[in-house]
Protein backbone atom coordinates (compact mmCIF):
# COMPACT_ATOMS: atom_id res chain seq x y z
CA UNK A 1 0.00 0.00 0.00
CA UNK A 2 0.96 3.76 -0.94
CA UNK A 3 0.65 6.90 1.59
CA UNK A 4 1.43 10.22 -0.29
CA UNK A 5 1.73 13.26 1.38
CA UNK A 6 1.31 16.20 0.18
CA UNK A 7 3.22 19.40 1.56
CA UNK A 8 2.30 22.44 1.34
CA UNK A 9 5.25 24.94 1.79
CA UNK A 10 7.41 27.02 0.28
CA UNK A 11 10.31 25.69 2.48
CA UNK A 12 11.10 22.31 1.10
CA UNK A 13 13.36 21.96 4.41
CA UNK A 14 11.07 23.43 7.13
CA UNK A 15 9.22 22.11 9.67
CA UNK A 16 6.11 20.86 7.64
CA UNK A 17 8.53 18.72 5.81
CA UNK A 18 9.79 17.33 9.39
CA UNK A 19 6.57 15.96 10.38
CA UNK A 20 5.85 14.75 7.26
CA UNK A 21 9.13 13.29 7.21
CA UNK A 22 8.59 11.79 10.78
CA UNK A 23 5.52 10.22 9.97
CA UNK A 24 6.46 8.55 6.70
CA UNK A 25 9.63 6.95 9.03
CA UNK A 26 6.59 5.17 10.83
CA UNK A 27 5.12 4.29 7.37
CA UNK A 28 8.41 2.66 6.22
CA UNK A 29 8.52 0.90 9.48
CA UNK A 30 5.53 -0.34 8.50
CA UNK A 31 5.98 -1.82 4.97
CA UNK A 32 4.60 1.02 3.08
CA UNK A 33 5.58 2.93 0.23
CA UNK A 34 5.69 6.53 1.39
CA UNK A 35 6.32 9.93 -1.00
CA UNK A 36 6.34 13.62 0.18
CA UNK A 37 4.90 15.57 -3.00
CA UNK A 38 6.18 19.48 -2.78
CA UNK A 39 3.94 22.14 -4.23
CA UNK A 40 4.40 25.31 -1.62
CA UNK A 41 7.30 26.57 -3.66
CA UNK A 42 5.34 26.25 -7.12
CA UNK A 43 3.40 28.80 -9.43
CA UNK A 44 -0.27 26.83 -8.90
CA UNK A 45 -3.58 28.89 -9.85
CA UNK A 46 -6.33 28.73 -8.29
CA UNK A 47 -9.63 26.94 -9.07
CA UNK A 48 -11.53 28.73 -12.27
CA UNK A 49 -14.76 27.75 -11.71
CA UNK A 50 -15.26 26.10 -15.13
CA UNK A 51 -16.49 22.73 -13.79
CA UNK A 52 -14.78 21.77 -17.76
CA UNK A 53 -13.26 18.40 -15.05
CA UNK A 54 -17.00 17.48 -14.50
CA UNK A 55 -17.95 17.96 -18.04
CA UNK A 56 -15.11 15.73 -19.12
CA UNK A 57 -14.88 13.09 -16.82
CA UNK A 58 -11.15 12.61 -17.32
CA UNK A 59 -9.71 12.77 -14.14
CA UNK A 60 -7.62 15.82 -15.10
CA UNK A 61 -8.05 19.83 -14.35
CA UNK A 62 -7.97 21.51 -18.01
CA UNK A 63 -5.54 24.21 -15.95
CA UNK A 64 -1.94 22.73 -17.67
CA UNK A 65 1.00 23.85 -17.12
CA UNK A 66 1.72 23.56 -13.32
CA UNK A 67 2.29 19.94 -11.78
CA UNK A 68 -1.39 19.60 -10.20
CA UNK A 69 -2.69 16.78 -12.35
CA UNK A 70 0.28 14.67 -12.39
CA UNK A 71 -0.01 14.99 -8.98
CA UNK A 72 -3.36 14.61 -8.62
CA UNK A 73 -3.25 11.13 -10.39
CA UNK A 74 -0.60 9.99 -7.67
CA UNK A 75 -3.22 11.11 -4.89
CA UNK A 76 -6.12 8.88 -7.30
CA UNK A 77 -3.55 6.25 -6.89
CA UNK A 78 -2.67 5.89 -3.52
CA UNK A 79 -4.12 4.69 -0.42
CA UNK A 80 -3.64 6.86 2.17
CA UNK A 81 -3.30 10.63 1.62
CA UNK A 82 -2.11 13.56 3.65
CA UNK A 83 -1.96 17.05 3.37
CA UNK A 84 0.22 19.56 5.61
CA UNK A 85 0.19 23.22 5.64
CA UNK A 86 1.96 25.84 7.33
CA UNK A 87 0.35 28.47 8.78
CA UNK A 88 -0.55 31.62 6.93
CA UNK A 89 -2.76 34.31 9.27
CA UNK A 90 -4.55 31.46 11.05
CA UNK A 91 -5.38 29.89 7.48
CA UNK A 92 -3.69 27.12 4.75
CA UNK A 93 -0.85 28.67 3.02
CA UNK A 94 -2.19 30.39 -0.53
CA UNK A 95 -0.83 28.08 -2.96
CA UNK A 96 -1.73 24.81 -0.59
CA UNK A 97 -5.21 26.20 -0.71
CA UNK A 98 -5.24 26.43 -5.00
CA UNK A 99 -3.77 22.97 -5.10
CA UNK A 100 -6.27 21.76 -2.43
CA UNK A 101 -9.61 23.61 -4.22
CA UNK A 102 -8.60 21.98 -7.61
CA UNK A 103 -7.29 18.85 -6.73
CA UNK A 104 -10.42 17.69 -4.75
CA UNK A 105 -12.73 19.42 -6.89
CA UNK A 106 -11.58 17.31 -9.82
CA UNK A 107 -11.86 13.78 -7.76
CA UNK A 108 -15.42 14.71 -6.79
CA UNK A 109 -16.40 15.46 -9.92
CA UNK A 110 -14.62 12.60 -11.46
CA UNK A 111 -16.74 9.44 -9.38
CA UNK A 112 -15.59 11.03 -5.81
CA UNK A 113 -12.19 10.03 -6.52
CA UNK A 114 -10.92 10.01 -2.79
CA UNK A 115 -13.74 8.40 -1.39
CA UNK A 116 -13.02 5.80 1.43
CA UNK A 117 -9.19 6.41 1.14
CA UNK A 118 -7.50 6.88 4.84
CA UNK A 119 -6.76 10.97 5.17
CA UNK A 120 -5.26 12.75 7.76
CA UNK A 121 -4.48 16.52 7.57
CA UNK A 122 -0.81 18.01 9.25
CA UNK A 123 0.14 21.54 10.52
CA UNK A 124 3.28 23.14 11.45
CA UNK A 125 3.26 26.35 13.55
CA UNK A 126 5.09 29.19 14.98
CA UNK A 127 2.78 30.17 17.51
CA UNK A 128 -1.05 30.19 17.30
CA UNK A 129 -3.54 29.44 14.77
CA UNK A 130 -2.47 25.84 14.53
CA UNK A 131 -6.06 24.44 15.48
CA UNK A 132 -7.96 26.60 12.47
CA UNK A 133 -5.72 25.78 9.91
CA UNK A 134 -6.19 22.16 10.91
CA UNK A 135 -10.05 22.56 10.75
CA UNK A 136 -9.51 23.93 7.27
CA UNK A 137 -7.77 20.83 6.19
CA UNK A 138 -10.47 18.62 7.50
CA UNK A 139 -13.05 20.17 5.47
CA UNK A 140 -11.46 18.92 2.18
CA UNK A 141 -11.32 15.26 3.67
CA UNK A 142 -14.67 15.11 5.61
CA UNK A 143 -16.63 16.15 2.81
CA UNK A 144 -14.85 13.49 0.73
CA UNK A 145 -15.95 10.89 2.86
CA UNK A 146 -12.28 9.99 3.15
CA UNK A 147 -11.96 7.56 6.62
CA UNK A 148 -9.58 10.03 9.11
CA UNK A 149 -7.49 8.85 11.65
CA UNK A 150 -6.17 10.51 14.84
CA UNK A 151 -3.75 10.83 16.86
CA UNK A 152 -3.23 11.42 20.90
CA UNK A 153 -3.52 15.62 20.16
CA UNK A 154 -4.44 17.79 17.19
CA UNK A 155 -2.09 16.66 14.36
CA UNK A 156 -0.18 19.96 15.15
CA UNK A 157 4.00 20.59 15.14
CA UNK A 158 5.55 23.59 16.63
CA UNK A 159 8.40 25.11 15.20
CA UNK A 160 9.73 28.91 13.71
CA UNK A 161 13.28 28.39 11.83
CA UNK A 162 13.36 25.08 9.64
CA UNK A 163 14.37 22.26 12.23
CA UNK A 164 12.81 23.90 15.38
CA UNK A 165 10.27 21.20 15.15
CA UNK A 166 12.82 18.58 16.37
CA UNK A 167 12.50 20.19 19.72
CA UNK A 168 8.77 19.98 19.83
CA UNK A 169 8.84 16.60 21.75
CA UNK A 170 5.20 16.16 21.93
CA UNK A 171 4.78 17.09 18.59
CA UNK A 172 7.16 14.38 17.51
CA UNK A 173 4.87 11.96 19.68
CA UNK A 174 1.71 13.21 17.64
CA UNK A 175 3.33 12.71 14.40
CA UNK A 176 4.21 9.71 15.72
CA UNK A 177 1.28 8.48 17.12
CA UNK A 178 -0.80 9.50 13.52
CA UNK A 179 1.49 7.49 11.40
CA UNK A 180 1.03 4.10 13.41
CA UNK A 181 -2.82 4.93 12.75
CA UNK A 182 -3.19 5.70 9.68
CA UNK A 183 -1.26 2.69 9.37
CA UNK A 184 -3.49 0.45 11.05
CA UNK A 185 -6.91 1.94 9.68
CA UNK A 186 -5.56 1.12 5.95
CA UNK A 187 -4.92 -2.65 6.98
CA UNK A 188 -8.37 -2.92 8.35
CA UNK A 189 -9.72 -0.50 5.29
CA UNK A 190 -7.58 -3.36 2.57
CA UNK A 191 -9.21 -6.14 4.84
CA UNK A 192 -12.78 -4.64 4.66
CA UNK A 193 -12.98 -3.75 0.98
CA UNK A 194 -15.79 -6.59 0.26
CA UNK A 195 -17.38 -4.32 2.67
CA UNK A 196 -17.77 -1.35 1.13
CA UNK A 197 -21.06 0.50 1.06
CA UNK A 198 -22.04 1.98 -2.27
CA UNK A 199 -21.92 5.37 -3.15
CA UNK A 200 -24.93 7.17 -3.36
CA UNK A 201 -25.76 9.95 -5.91
CA UNK A 202 -24.99 13.74 -4.22
CA UNK A 203 -27.80 15.35 -3.61
CA UNK A 204 -27.25 19.45 -4.39
CA UNK A 205 -29.86 22.39 -3.21
CA UNK A 206 -28.99 25.99 -2.00
CA UNK A 207 -30.87 28.78 -0.20
CA UNK A 208 -33.19 29.83 -2.69
CA UNK A 209 -34.62 26.90 -4.28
Amino acid sequence: MKVVAINGSPRKSGNTAYALNVIGNVFREEGFDFEIIDVGGKHIRGCLACNKCAEKKDGKCVITGDMLNDSLAKMMEADGIIIASPVYYSGIAGTMKCFLDRAFFVASANGNRFRHKVGASVVAVRRTGGSMTFNALNHYLSISEMLIPSSNYWNVIHGLAPGDAAQDEEGIQIMKMLGKNMAWMLRMCERAKDMEPPQTEKIFTNFIR
